[in-house]
């Protein structure tokens, strides 16, 4: 088991799944065997390989980082999971660049299009999310773990939130129960807990005993018992079941660098695993931080590192150890995340009510 500080697994997280994220995109839409080894896989690929998005500036991360920030952005500012608010900064992203490094949105999935869209003509967030046989892309799962690394209360209600969460983009009850099981495992890593992702599986179908359709999904298509590899697909259940195994590597390198090997959705499948690899080895130098040419790239600076501080010297720890999240009450040198901010370093703002949406636009 690994000794760290909260503060380091909290903005390990956080920078984890931004940097796989970023350490991916060259890579994406590449089958594994056209990829190059994995040492030569870093955020500037070898001479000779035709990278993807060649447009995108070196160490950008996609729509998976910024949705993820706009999560993260909306639980800060409203003290929890607010639909509304949250849908309405899906959308500052899609429509203006908000949460981007650069203001430049790219790589955006047909189902979240789809779903936004809808959400712009007026659409619930609740009702938003396609929820067909086939709308089950991994498009939730990659922005939910800050939900995880802030919710305190009980597992019941963190996968009910988590599978919330969803709505905007994805309605399809396999998606949500795939961020539920998730958010659990992001949950025992937090707390340092060996075997998180088997404890996280048995919470969950203890939590869905009584639901018949939960349970169905659960053991008929997530499986998580099933140990067969995943193959860096698009699919959420592959996603998941991707990010199980690749989290049986060492370090937080070798974990984000097994996800891209995989090829296919590799900025994604190296975002999911690297938010869990960060929660476990932490945002130093023993973590996301000792990923040769990653720490400094333009644009993480959006959410900074843990301070050395502990938290003990926040004279406001006490207010935070009773608050529904870990960080409520104590100083941005204790915990190390901030909110997101723009390109200039201002703090992002709210998103401006849309007249074209009535009030459900926050």
């Amino acid at each position: 088991m690994i000794t760290l500080s909260l503060s380091s697994r909290l903005s390990g997280g956080v920078l984890g799944l931004l940097v796989g994220d970023a350490l991916g995109v060259p890579y994406e839409f590449h089958r594994p065997e056209h990829l190059p080894p994995r040492a030569e896989l870093e955020m500037v690929p070898p001479a000779g390989f035709l990278r993807a998005h060649r447009g995108v500036p070196t160490g950008t991360w996609s729509d998976d980082g910024a949705q993820a920030l706009a999560l993260l952005d909306s639980l800060l500012a409203r003290d929890g999971l607010a639909l509304d608010d949250f849908a309405a900064r899906l959308l500052a992203w899609f429509e203006e660049g908000r949460y981007t490094p650069d203001g430049r949105v790219f790589d955006v999935g047909v189902q979240t299009s789809r779903a936004l869209r809808a959400l712009r003509d007026g659409v619930s967030p609740e009702e938003a999310g396609p929820a067909g046989e086939r709308d089950n892309g991994n498009g939730s799962l990659m922005r939910v773990l800050p939900l995880a690394l802030f919710h305190r209360g009980s597992d019941a209600e963190l996968c009910a939130l988590a599978e919330r969460s969803c709505l905007p983009t994805h309605g399809h009850l396999r998606a949500r129960v795939c961020c539920a099981l998730y958010c659990l495992w992001a949950r025992h890593e937090l707390a340092g807990r060996p075997h998180a992702y088997a404890r996280a599986a048995a919470e969950l179908r203890a939590l869905y005993r009584d639901d018949p359709a939960r349970t169905e999904v659960l053991e008929g298509h997530v499986r998580p018992d099933d140990a067969s590899p995943g193959g860096g697909s698009g699919y959420v259940v592959d996603t998941l079941r991707s990010a199980r195994a690749c989290l049986e590597e060492p370090s937080y390198e070798a974990a984000v660098k097994a996800a891209i090997a995989l090829g296919h959705d590799t900025d994604t499948t190296a975002c999911v695993v690297g938010g869990i690899a960060g929660v476990r080895w932490g945002g130093g130098g023993g973590g996301v931080a000792g990923v040769a040419g990653v720490a400094g790239v333009a644009g993480v600076a959006g959410v900074r590192g843990a301070r050395r501080e502990s938290r003990r010297e926040c004279s406001k720890r006490s207010a935070g150890a009773r608050s529904s999240r870990p960080w409520s009450g104590a100083c941005s040198r204790c915990t190390g995340l901030r909110r997101p901010t723009d390109r200039r370093g201002r703090s992002a703002p709210a998103p401006r009510p849309d007249p074209r949406r009535g009030p459900r636009a926050a």
